[in-house]
């Protein structure tokens, strides 16, 4: 079984990680998903949200942008990172179940107050 963790709004998939609604976290397995809950965003520290998806057992997280910081975290606890995605969550996720959900390696700059997400 693979977790599988969405910033989304909405059902969809949020621009900005850290500044999402929620996480919808999907359960999967033989490369469908078996199930699936939302946790809403406890807040946005740096830091804090790799660790705190980590703690719910996610090995991947798909987002349409996040922050260096952000990923470096994910990739240092081993959580493959999808950035560049967008639309209905779960259709990200099976995309990603199919091996056609490519990671744009998309970095929002907002933190440093230039570029915007989808960025430079």
């Amino acid at each position: 079984m693979k977790k599988i963790a969405v910033a989304s709004e909405n059902g969809m998939v949020a621009g900005h990680f850290g500044h999402c609604e929620s996480f919808m976290i999907f359960e999967t397995e033989n490369n469908k998903v078996s199930g699936s809950e939302t946790i809403e965003n406890p807040g946005h520290r740096p830091g804090f949200l790799p660790n705190f998806l980590n703690d719910r057992g996610a090995d991947v997280i798909i987002a349409g942008g996040m922050g260096a910081g952000a990923i470096n975290i994910f990739n240092e606890k081993g959580i493959e990172v999808i950035v560049g995605a967008s639309g209905d969550a779960q259709t990200a996720v099976e995309a990603y179940l199919q091996g056609t959900l490519e990671s744009t390696g998309s970095v929002c700059n907002r933190h440093q107050h230039r570029g915007e997400c989808g960025g430079h």
